[in-house]
């Protein structure tokens, strides 16, 4: 444990030094992870959807603020549904209208999260994304995780229906029809009702328990929101009547709470053995308080005690003033 707290040390010295230098580095990545997931499951515009254009954008997105990635990102979203449909690209702009007016009104801090979040669904491990956001952020932050989970299910619903919204027919019952199909990703989804619901509800939870003036917090908190989204999202899954998702919720929350107890780890690593109690008061107050140092190692420093040959004098030291010079016992040096 000692070696692997001198190492969180030592990574956070590191990036305070170098932060400069990561953030772009981190930007460059959750872009370039984005545009690739957007190109390999909805790349309709094939001019767009390539590697050069996406390291191009990634690059771009790095010395910009997230907000700009977002827009980017969106504006390749539209480019690929208007490349399938006309009538698709209208809803989902609309639908990315909303969403801008819902995240820049409540939680305009958190684009990582709205990012983060398709890319979890994506992973099979969206469930990290509640426990995670409820240790880390604010309880505000609940509308980007809605964000980020609507347009997962809108363009993975696009992805799967994507033959028949292609269709070339120009009637105006199959424009109907395709606005119809775009709508139901969103309306008439019962799943995404289920777990935009679950998961809002355990971001709260692990919000709320991790404030609590408990010992353990951070560590009840995961175990009582793993468990809530877990036994909700199975029995939600057994009321709308969908099948095969039991054992991808037990894995994919498993997962979440190494995760997320890796994440207590790096923000949140307290010594409860070493828990003080004070109270003190001023003109208008007595305090009573409660203080848990944290869990910290400083870096080992290796001394090195140098002996010289000779005394200040330049004459040779002997065996008596070497012993006495190292401390130890003279019979030592036989």
């Amino acid at each position: 444990m000692t070696t692997i707290l001198e190492l969180k040390e030592k990574m956070i010295r590191f990036y305070g030094k170098n932060e400069v230098f990561i953030t772009p580095v981190i930007k460059f990545v959750v872009a370039f992870v984005m545009f690739t997931l957007i190109n390999s499951n909805i790349g309709y515009m094939k001019s767009i959807s390539r590697m050069p254009v996406a390291l191009i954008l990634s690059l771009g997105c790095s010395i910009f603020p997230v907000n700009c990635m977002i827009f980017l990102v969106t504006a390749v979203i539209l480019a690929d549904l208007y490349a399938l449909s006309l009538e698709v690209c209208l809803v989902a702009l609309l639908l990315f209208i909303v969403i801008y007016f819902v995240y820049f009104r409540f939680s305009p801090k958190h684009g990582y999260d709205v990012l983060l979040m398709p890319v979890c669904f994506h992973l099979k491990i969206p469930y990290v994304m509640p426990v995670g956001m409820g240790l880390l952020r604010e309880v505000w932050s609940v509308f980007a995780m809605i964000c980020g989970t609507v347009i997962w299910f809108f363009l993975n619903g696009v992805k799967e229906n994507a033959p028949a919204l292609s269709a070339t027919d120009e009637t105006e019952g199959n424009t109907v029809s395709k606005i119809v199909v775009a709508l139901n990703q969103l309306v008439g989804n019962k799943e995404l009702y289920l777990v935009i619901g679950i998961m809002a509800a355990t971001l709260v939870i692990v919000y709320i328990i991790r404030r609590m003036s408990i010992e353990n917090a951070w560590t009840v908190a995961i175990i009582s929101g793993v468990l809530f989204q877990t036994i909700g999202l199975i029995s939600g899954y057994m009321l709308i009547g969908v099948s095969g998702k039991t054992i991808g919720v037990l894995i994919g929350n498993v997962l979440g709470a190494l995760i997320a107890l890796v994440i207590q780890f790096l923000f949140f690593n307290l010594d409860y053995s070493r828990t003080e109690r004070l109270q003190f008061e001023d003109d208008e107050y007595y305090y009573y308080v409660r203080a848990i140092p944290k869990a910290f190692v400083s870096g080992s420093e290796k001394k090195v005690k140098r002996f010289a040959g000779k005394g200040d004098n330049g004459e040779r030291l002997t065996k008596k003033q070497l012993a006495k010079e190292m401390d130890i016992d003279e019979d030592l040096l036989d």
